[in-house]
């Protein structure tokens, strides 16, 4: 045993290990120092140009992004006016639908003269009171040219309608004096 350890380490390998680890000529290159630049620099240099065309390919990128958010911002803007104008019209046709639906009817000659009649009747009296059945009789007209004639005295204001003391169903038109 202590032959063995006397004998150094390579003493083991056989000499068929020793030929495994030793490079053939067929694995061997040799580059003189200037032709290993040469490589090197071209490799680079193929690198460098490859960054360079990716940085002006990310650049055009960049900018067609931006001018595509442009474009996008300005159709929003666009799609804003227009949905706006929608409303607008919306609006604006309702408005003329309810007009068409329950026009606003200025009071003619004939409603504007039975007003000036009830408005003389009631100045007249001494209470400024009248049954709507006693201004019926006095126009000579039915329940609904009254109620047209009254309606066009109500908006100024200086007229109520009341029940009448004593029979509820019956209503009076009163002047109110300021």
């Amino acid at each position: 045993m202590s032959k063995i350890a006397e004998l150094p380490i390579n003493s083991f390998a056989s000499s068929e290990m020793q030929a495994d680890f030793v490079p053939s000529s067929e694995q061997t290159i040799t580059v003189s120092l200037a032709d290993l630049r040469q490589i090197i620099t071209e490799a680079i240099q193929g690198l460098k140009d490859e960054v360079e065309a990716l940085r002006e390919e990310r650049d055009q990128d960049r900018q067609e992004i931006a001018a595509l958010r442009s474009k996008v911002a300005s159709l929003e803007t666009l799609q804003e006016q227009d949905t706006t104008r929608i409303c607008l019209d919306i609006a604006y046709d309702r408005r003329r639908l309810a007009a068409l639906e329950h026009p606003l009817k200025e009071p003619g000659k004939t409603e504007t003269s039975r007003a000036e009649k009830i408005e003389k009747y009631l100045l007249s009296r001494p209470d400024h009171r009248a049954t709507f059945e006693t201004l019926k009789g006095h126009l000579g007209i039915d329940n609904d040219l009254l109620g047209i004639a009254i309606r066009s005295l109500l908006p100024s204001g200086k007229y109520a309608i009341i029940k009448t003391p004593g029979d509820r169903r019956k209503r009076t038109l009163v002047m109110l004096l300021r």
